[in-house]
């Protein structure tokens, strides 16, 4: 169990640096990471991570497909936690 949450923790860190980094490229003006990167980064249960990226850096806010792909994840995300999560006890 422990060795999951440890996944989690540092696959959302990782996953809110990543969006941290595409926000100094874009402030800076440099090429930028794509969003199916943002994406695939997103995916391993980083849901909350991305999330937070995006509230606390204000980024990709204002682009509604980007917001409907997390979204779409963080709904995969909860449904696996939702029926997986039983069997961690």
């Amino acid at each position: 169990m422990k060795i999951v949450l440890s996944g989690l923790l540092l696959s959302n860190l990782l996953c809110f640096l990543l969006f941290a980094w595409d926000k100094r490229k874009a402030q800076r003006g440099q090429r930028r990471i794509a969003e199916k990167t943002l994406h695939w980064a997103t995916l391993p249960g980083a849901a909350p991570g991305a999330w937070a990226a995006m509230w606390l850096l204000h980024h990709k806010t204002r682009k509604a497909a980007f917001w409907g792909v997390t979204l779409g994840l963080t709904l995969l995300q909860g449904a696996v936690l939702y029926f997986t999560w039983p069997s961690f006890s």
